[in-house]
């Protein structure tokens, strides 16, 4: 694969399970930044920014910096400030993302009287309550737009796989009857944000995921190659019932520079 410039690396499922390194992983991503490639880590990660990932991963040995990362939550303010200036967003999310959302107009969540212009959803966690569904559910009734950072439906952790916002939303989407605009993964114009980061056009890059629809294909439909890692919320049902095909597939992240030839 000599004509790959730029490396686009999901972190969780790949890099880390719970924030912990998997096996080989910080020894890949040296070699890969060894050999002079492009890495930028496209996460959809909502509950952490991306000064908070960079110092996670540096810590644990990781050669990144938060300029490295680009997030659904950060991509989300650059589309809201672009689609929807100046509006008023109710947000549902879990963690503290502030930062990365930047100049993006957030009403107090204990405000049950102001109508919003946007719903926008983030990550699951214990926010996701009955009362905050319905407060949600509300505001879509009352003509708010619905904005989702990503549609992940599950993640790994420690612990094994936990439930994410993708379910929750296809239930906002069925019941107001609206679809959802999605900024993080497998939104093309998070791919593309993330090329034009490197400087690299599509057909110089490869994308490493461990969801094949949100990660993999949906980099393959942009014109990016695709691969799959058997590590994380990889399920080989998933994989076998998929709208697609990886182009490749791989044991571990461990593995990539090897795939890019960097290894011999």
């Amino acid at each position: 694969m000599e004509s790959v410039r730029a490396v686009l690396i999901d972190i969780d499922g790949v890099l880390t399970v719970s924030w912990e390194p998997l096996p080989g992983t910080v020894e890949a991503l040296r070699e890969i930044r060894a050999a002079g490639l492009g890495v930028v880590l496209v996460t959809n990660t909502t509950s952490r920014t991306r000064a908070s990932i960079a110092a996670t991963l540096e810590g644990a040995g990781f050669p990144v910096t938060a300029e490295d990362i680009l997030t659904a939550p950060a991509a989300t303010a650059a589309y809201l400030a672009e689609h929807r200036p100046g509006a008023r967003c109710a947000l549902l999310n879990s963690g503290d993302v502030g930062e990365d959302l930047g100049e993006v107009r957030l009403l107090d969540p204990r405000d049950t009287e102001t109508v919003a212009d946007v719903v926008v959803v983030g990550g699951a966690g214990p926010e996701f309550d009955y009362a905050a569904l319905d407060r949600a559910f509300g505001q879509l009734q009352r003509g708010a737009r619905l904005v989702a950072m990503h549609r992940n439906l599950y993640w790994r952790t420690a612990d094994g796989l936990r439930l994410d916002s993708g379910a929750f939303l296809a239930g906002l989407e069925q019941a107001a009857r609206v679809e959802a605009e999605v900024t993080g993964k497998p939104s093309p114009a998070f791919f593309e944000a993330a090329l034009a980061r490197l400087g690299a056009g599509a057909d110089q890059a490869v994308m490493v995921g461990d969801d094949i629809e949100s990660d993999v294909l949906a980099a393959q439909r942009a014109g990016i190659t695709g691969v799959l890692v058997r590590t994380g919320k990889y399920l080989p049902e998933t994989h076998h019932a998929a709208s697609g095909t990886p182009d490749h597939v791989i044991d571990s992240f461990a593995d990539l520079p090897a795939l890019l030839g960097l290894t011999r």
